[in-house]
């Protein structure tokens, strides 16, 4: 289990004592780094060719962390052939959390996916904690108090509960850096472009992580990122009229529905692209870091536009994005840069663009049509 694929490239084919030689015949190989597809896919071919077909490549990145890890209660996604999965069944058991362990169709390859998908939600709902709790500070809220509200409200996720008291306290232990998320983002991105899907929200996200990066902060905990929407102090514009408080907070919440469902649609739209099952995708990331109140709320929804069935909710998607666009005309005012909002918000206009006069709304799940 090692970071990067530099790492395990090193670890299991590079230098002087590469791991693949050593192996007994019909070892099982799991792979739990957080890699590219393609990688993973190519260095199966690489230990066939080095006369090691025997040895069963599973793909099995984790999730969870060093605590679940060392608990044994780590989520796991493998795919591999049926002979690697039913060999190396008893160690995955061990590893993973029982009700987390997910056996994804498609081979090698199908768990790096999966995890990849998942990482959507992860890049851009760890970056919109700060963007939302950055936006409160800027509208004169008290940001544990706003916390607080925010993570009984629509604009929940598990990233965004998550990360607070690293947010509201940078003295408190690192627990993930900057590093590992840009890392995941740009697999994303790079595996995107590779099989030639459009990742406009995460793309967005990845180059908020790129100045975090340029500013020093990529040892720093994810939740530092904040600093990157507090800059400028005095400097940034000020509110033209009075709001109410709780009108205040109503603006970061719809701040993170508008990112979240947009969130939720990349992902699944992207999962579709490169074949998983949405239904396994959706249980997966609802019940992970990935989770948040709008995907919950309308990720089947989702799975069945883009499916080309009927939605049985019939409003919403003009709704949200007025909200939606009230919380970015706020920052525009205040002169703060949310590029995730801004992003979503032109998806949101992109498919209202395209909306038929009649009837006067359609349902939010709609907003899949930007990506397919």
């Amino acid at each position: 289990m090692v970071a990067t694929a530099q790492q395990a490239e090193q670890v299991l084919l590079d230098g002087n004592n590469p791991a693949i030689p050593a192996l007994a015949k019909g070892a099982v190989l799991l792979l739990c780094s957080t890699v590219p597809c393609g990688f993973v896919q190519d260095l199966h071919k690489r230990i066939e060719k080095y006369g090691r077909g025997d040895i069963l490549l599973v793909d099995c990145p984790v999730s969870g962390g060093a605590i679940r890890a060392a608990d044994g209660t780590l989520s796991i996604m493998a795919g591999a052939s049926k002979e690697a999965i039913s060999k190396g069944y008893g160690l995955l058991q061990a590893l993973s959390d029982p009700q987390k362990l997910y056996i994804v169709d498609g081979g090698i390859g199908a768990g790096s996916n999966m995890k990849m998908c998942h990482q959507v939600l992860a890049a851009n709902q760890i970056l919109s904690a700060s963007e939302g709790l950055g936006f409160a500070h800027h509208l004169g809220l008290d940001l544990a108090e706003t916390g607080k509200k925010l993570v009984s409200s629509d604009g929940w996720s598990w990233m965004l509960e998550n990360r607070l008291p690293r947010i509201l306290d940078a003295s408190v232990t690192l627990a993930s850096a900057v590093t590992i998320i840009s890392k995941d983002t740009s697999i994303i991105t790079s595996e995107a472009r590779r099989c030639e899907f459009a990742t406009p929200m995460t793309s967005s996200a990845e180059q908020m992580y790129f100045l975090g990066l340029g500013k020093g902060l990529g040892s720093h905990d994810d939740g530092h990122l904040i600093q990157l929407y507090l800059e400028g102090g005095a400097r940034l514009g000020v509110l033209e009229k009075n709001i109410a408080a709780d009108a205040k907070v109503q603006l970061v919440v719809n701040l993170l529905k508008g990112i979240h469902t947009c969130a939720a649609a990349e992902t699944l739209s992207f999962a579709h692209h490169v074949g998983l099952d949405l239904e396994q995708v959706l249980e997966l990331c609802v019940h992970a870091a990935g989770g948040s109140a709008m995907l919950k709320a309308v990720g089947s929804d989702i799975i069945r536009v883009l499916r080309g069935q009927l939605v049985e909710a019939k409003e919403g998607l003009c709704t949200l994005a007025k909200e939606l666009e009230q919380a970015v005309e706020e920052g525009q005012r205040l002169k703060l840069p949310l590029p995730l909002g801004t992003q979503a918000l032109n998806l949101f206009r992109l498919v209202l663009r395209h909306k038929p006069q009649d009837p006067p709304d359609v349902p939010i799940a709609w907003i899949v049509k930007a990506w397919v």
